[in-house]
């Protein structure tokens, strides 16, 4: 398979890197390494089926929330340098909505 077709030509940006970012990067390499050996759907399936069983179990569903908000924060700040300001805006929004759901789990109406 020729990786043309699967990274078209973009342009390069440079991107300054702090210490404490690589220390970041430094410090979740393992994991990403882990998920990127994943088949692409098993992540996906693996988020939905959190957010359907949060949504669903009462009592504790929350925390399965919070796992899910955790883990797509964590991936949008190591994604956050390499993103356009369009992608960068959706991501958060999608945090956003995740957060939002999460405080109607845990403060619900009564």
């Amino acid at each position: 398979m020729r990786l043309s077709h699967r990274f078209p030509a973009a342009t390069v940006r440079w991107v300054t890197v702090s210490s404490l970012r690589q220390s970041f990067e430094r410090a979740s390499l393992p994991a990403v390494t882990w998920l990127s050996g994943l088949p692409r759907v098993v992540p996906f399936l693996l988020v939905l089926g959190l957010v359907v069983a949060g949504l669903f179990l009462p009592g504790i569903g929350w925390v399965l929330i919070l796992l899910v908000v955790l883990a797509l924060t964590w991936i949008l700040a190591l994604a956050w340098p390499r993103l356009g300001p369009a992608e960068r805006l959706m991501r958060v929004a999608v945090v956003a909505l995740m957060v939002a759901v999460l405080v109607t789990q845990v403060f619900p109406r009564t």
